[in-house]
């Protein structure tokens, strides 16, 4: 009996022993032959425009491609995909040609392929992502309406596409460019501390623009003479308000500078997903919306770069320390005095944030800040929009738009930008009212000419 029971033992060992062995074996095979899954991208909140706009930025923002940059690509997106929907939904024209839609046809399924097939064309390298995000969007629309809103969108993304090849953009993100300079001397540009980079997409104010006529429609006057008033004023202002340490800048006003260091790209197509939150938009009115944000900051920003490499104006930083400068092809070092006996210039001067590699004026915050309050005001009907605006928490991490300040009127965010830029150091008075008066004027002309109902 003992022998029996010993027996039976010793079998059901080897039976385990093999049975562990098998199953280790088999989880080892596994590991080797099948891949790792990782975690896939998924849909942002909102709806299917807001999703895809949400998407666009987060792409355009990847690249690294620098605001006025951004905004070009941004509206290549905006413009396809407010295509699409318009061709499905009516009430409004076109941006680019017709488009034949076979019923019924989803307008999701044409937003999500607009989207998808434009941003494959400008960033082939983001595929794999789109790939999957355009996946999961399209899984529960049904078809034929999937089908058929899908062609709508490929041919809208076509469109576009089509529309603006030899349009200027220059496609590498970030390259800069030739341009024509001026002789050397007071008040020209230099390039600026403490990167002393390559100058800024010069290139971008020869793009041609979506809507206006021309990238120097509404070129301003050219800024004031060294020996004017106007220039003491606004020298002596910045100077005392713009440095780094000390000066008579408060708290608050450090505070609302640094919310300005945001990058507006994501500050204000942010800004156009949240009214569409709170009007309760559909995809018609938030696509309509989303295409006005971008192609009137894109076509802001062309003419106040235009305007920037055509006047040549030399940053603060430069005109207060002419130590500031080094030898950047440009000029002599140190660079110049502005020879005005009522301006004392200050070695050591710094800005509270570090000056943008590109000339002065006019200011680009002031020209898309501007810009972009005509379209809200446009879009809501009212210059008294209530708006809250996201913008840079300096007590959170970098690039974080977790502070938000509150704008009423229009006015108020113009009048805002104007003196933050002037409280960082950034820009001259005179360079963010000429700024505002561009981006208003641009942003005019261009909602008179798109985005209209048809009668």
């Amino acid at each position: 009996m003992r022998k029996s029971k010993n027996f039976l033992i010793s079998v059901l060992r080897r039976f385990c022993v093999k049975t562990i062995t098998t199953v280790i074996a088999t989880i080892a095979m596994l590991a080797i032959t099948q891949p790792i899954s990782y975690a896939l991208p998924t849909l942002p909140p909102g709806n299917t425009v807001q999703q895809w706009n949400t998407i666009a930025e987060n792409t355009v923002i990847a690249s690294n491609a620098f605001q006025a940059e951004g905004f070009i690509y941004m509206a290549y997106v905006s413009t396809a995909v407010h295509d699409a929907v318009v061709s499905i939904e009516g009430g409004y024209e076109t941006y680019g040609p017709p488009i034949a839609v076979t019923s019924p046809a989803s307008t999701d399924a044409a937003v999500v392929e607009a989207a998808y097939q434009t941003l494959i064309n400008y960033f082939p390298s983001q595929t794999t992502t789109l790939d999957s995000l355009r996946t999961e969007a399209l899984a529960p629309i049904p078809d034929p309406a999937k089908t058929n809103g899908q062609a709508v969108g490929l041919a809208a993304a076509k469109n576009i596409i089509n529309l603006r090849i030899g349009d200027g953009r220059l496609t590498t993100i970030r390259t800069s460019s030739s341009f024509p300079t001026l002789p050397a001397g007071p008040g020209v540009w230099r390039l600026t501390p403490t990167a002393f980079a390559s100058p800024q997409t010069p290139w971008v104010g020869n793009v041609r623009p979506f809507i206006l006529q021309g990238a120097d429609q509404f070129l301003p006057d050219p800024p004031p003479s060294l020996q004017s008033s106007e220039w003491v004023d606004a020298f002596n202002q910045i100077k005392t308000y713009g440095v780094g340490i000390g000066g008579a800048r408060t708290d608050e006003q450090t505070a609302i500078a640094k919310f300005w260091s945001a990058n507006v790209v994501q500050q204000y197509n942010r800004l156009g997903r949240d009214v569409a939150d709170d009007q309760g938009l559909g995809l018609l009115q938030t696509a309509r919306l989303m295409a006005m944000v971008n192609l009137v900051g894109a076509d802001a920003l062309i003419s106040c770069l235009f305007a920037k490499y055509h006047y040549l104006f030399w940053r603060p930083v430069t005109a207060i320390d002419p130590t500031a400068v080094t030898a950047d092809g440009f000029g002599p070092v140190p660079g110049f005095d502005d020879s005005n006996p009522e301006t004392v210039e200050q070695l050591s001067w710094r800005p509270l944030l570090t000056t943008p590699n590109h000339p002065e004026y006019p200011a680009a915050h002031g020209t898309i800040t501007s810009a972009e309050a005509e379209v809200f005001s446009n879009f809501l009907g009212t210059n008294r929009f209530n708006l809250d605006v996201h913008g840079f928490d300096a007590a959170g991490s970098t690039g974080n738009l977790n502070a938000v300040r509150h704008f009423e009127m229009a006015n108020d965010l113009r009048n805002e930008i104007v003196y933050a830029r002037l409280w960082a150091g950034l820009h001259y008075h005179f360079s963010s009212v000429a700024g505002v008066v561009l981006g208003r004027n641009v942003a005019k002309y261009d909602l008179g000419k798109a985005f209209r109902a048809i009668q």
